[in-house]
């Protein structure tokens, strides 16, 4: 069946592991405005394509050049991209040329970031969007939330996961991570200088996913400057929370002076504010577990993506 304006459109997933398999079952589960055309990967016998030949989903184990020789692929309208950073240049080439709009779950950061809650609207045309990393979906949000209020000359983000939750991709693209987080929080969150530290928690039982947002607010805020940037805080995890539930603050926004202190990453004393911000995420336990939040704001947000990009292209109605 073909997209239409008052139906759904087919996607396809490439990367039948844990996060393409949570991204199907995302689609299938929660979308009105998304469904599965096809799933991709390059090992026959992953779970995920195990699981998308159950469900009666088109597969092939040949990549992206199999899921061009599919059948359903001339429908198909979006290409959500779960591989490796490597991989995902190919795969946007590909893309490119047939037309399709590619979301990027990857660092490969060939397209534009986009972080739903905060810039979404401003690359509803570009043909290749970039979801940042699961550390830069958290926090970013929380940046940019701070810095419509007062500008930030300095925002780092510590993502601590589970060492589980971490796989063969992520652990793969570490230096992908940080690089693009770091920019994107620059780009997307409108810091003067960014930074991001990932954390690989080995503890058991597996940790859910923490992130600690730190922002340097140059000179002196007044009381009603402060809850100006919580209230903006709080509004922003609110809109977060819209398409991951189990996104959380875990403690109101602390404020702590900053005297006079050198800060190497300005290269330069510093004299002003430290905002803190400390957040949760649970996965929604759709295929991964609920400790896998990191994963499953990834995925999230991938989704919410493709259905605004569908829905203000004309693809479908609202």
């Amino acid at each position: 069946m073909s997209s239409t304006a008052s139906g759904t459109i087919p996607v396809a997933v490439i990367g039948s592991g844990n996060i393409g398999t949570d991204l199907m079952i995302k689609v299938m589960r929660l979308s009105k405005t998304l469904r599965m055309g096809a799933m991709v990967g390059i090992d026959p016998d992953s779970d995920g394509l195990a699981r998308a030949a159950r469900l009666k989903i088109a597969t092939t184990h040949r990549g992206i050049d199999g899921l061009v020789g599919l059948p359903e692929f001339a429908d198909i309208k979006v290409i959500f991209d779960a591989t490796s950073a490597k991989a995902h240049v190919r795969n946007a080439e590909i893309a490119r040329e047939h037309g399709k709009l590619m979301v990027d779950l990857t660092p490969a950061a060939l397209g534009p970031f986009v972080v739903p809650s905060v810039n979404l609207d401003e690359h509803l045309a570009a043909p290749d969007v970039n979801m940042v990393t699961c550390g830069g979906q958290a926090t970013i949000p929380v940046v940019a939330a701070i810095s419509r209020i007062a500008p930030v000359a300095y925002g780092e983000i510590v993502a601590s996961i589970s060492s589980k939750s971490a796989g063969p991709g992520t652990r793969a693209n570490i230096d992908e991570f940080t690089e693009t987080t770091s920019e994107a929080i620059r780009v997307v969150g409108g810091a003067s200088v960014g930074k991001a530290i990932i954390v690989l928690n080995p503890a058991e039982p597996p940790i859910a996913m923490r992130d600690t947002v730190l922002c340097l607010v140059e000179g002196a805020l007044t009381p009603e400057d402060r809850e100006r940037i919580a209230a903006s805080v709080r509004q922003m995890a609110a809109a977060v929370q819209e398409y991951v539930p189990g996104y959380s603050l875990k403690q109101d926004v602390q404020f702590d002076p900053v005297e006079d202190t050198v800060v190497p990453a300005l290269g330069r004393r510093f004299t002003g504010v430290k905002v803190s911000v400390f957040l949760e995420v649970l996965g929604a336990g759709h295929y991964l577990p609920d400790y896998a939040g990191n994963l499953d704001i990834m995925t999230s947000a991938a989704v919410r993506t493709a259905e605004k990009i569908a829905t203000l292209r004309g693809w479908v109605n609202a």
